[in-house]
């Protein structure tokens, strides 16, 4: 809608201008350092802010990539988890736990082993559906875009680790990496599903222009006991990835994202 380009150039503005001396402009927030933004609106241009093609551990955000590959099957099966804040031997992003969970909730909460544990139970049917070879291809093709040359050598499926569901430094992409997949007319369904799912069913059903939001830790490079922060969302007119540097949690990729976008509470 044409109203909606003065507020995203305006933003635009307001954000490449946090170097210079002058203050920002009322109801803005400038980029703090070591924060990377891309941003795109309605028009298709993208604008890229701090290092926006700095590639980091996608943590949170592998969770998009698997509502890609298998989000309409769990969305069918209305699976569910039970988080204690440990799984198998792994801890959850969450140490006190999500307590039972279910599709949207998981990913509201960023349920690291929500996701590990439903991973892992699809395996047999791949294998049966597919066999291991063409599994294998199938897990590729998601995940190309975030492997570079890291994807476990063989021809088999590989073991489904935490890694890949965002863990360690298998998965990286870059903040103009991760919008660049989204805004791909392939990851329409997953942004629908992304939006349905992290909204109420009033909010996604009859609100337009509402905005959803998703944000959660990363792992950062040689670095074990630290976390960055990934935040990701869009409002059907623009869509914007934001990192946070180290020593940044989930509720402050929340907070950063909506004061650098102008989203007010409740939209």
């Amino acid at each position: 809608m044409p109203f909606l380009k003065p507020i995203l150039l305006a933003c635009a503005l307001a954000i490449a201008a946090a170097a210079a001396p002058a203050p920002p402009a009322p109801g803005t927030a400038p980029l703090l350092p070591g924060e990377a933004l891309a941003l795109a609106g309605p028009d298709g241009l993208v604008y890229r802010f701090g290092d926006s093609a700095r590639e980091y551990p996608m943590g949170c955000l592998a969770e998009l990539a698997w509502l890609k590959l298998e989000g309409s099957e769990w969305a069918s099966m209305d699976i569910l988890f039970k988080c204690t804040g440990s799984w198998a031997g792994h801890p959850c992003s969450d140490p006190k736990g999500h307590g039972k969970v279910d599709l949207a909730q998981a990913l509201q909460g960023t349920c690291s082993l929500a996701f590990l544990a439903w991973t892992r139970a699809s395996v047999p049917g791949w294998l049966r559906d597919y066999g291991s070879g063409p599994a294998r291809v199938r897990l590729e093709d998601a995940f190309g875009p975030f492997l570079g040359k890291r994807m476990p050598p063989g021809e088999e499926l590989p073991d489904l680790t935490p890694e890949w569901i965002g863990e360690g430094e298998l998965l990286r992409t870059s903040a103009e990496g991760m919008l660049a997949w989204l805004m791909d007319p392939a990851q329409d369904a997953t942004v629908r599903m992304a939006r349905r799912l992290l909204l109420s069913f009033r909010e996604s059903n009859l609100k337009e222009q509402v905005w959803w939001i998703t944000s959660g830790t990363a792992p950062v490079a040689a670095a074990p006991a630290a976390s960055s922060a990934w935040a990701v969302g869009g409002n059907g007119q623009i869509l914007a990835v934001l990192h946070l540097p180290p020593g940044r949690s989930k509720a402050d990729g929340l907070a950063r994202f909506r004061a650098i976008m102008m989203v007010p509470a409740g939209k």
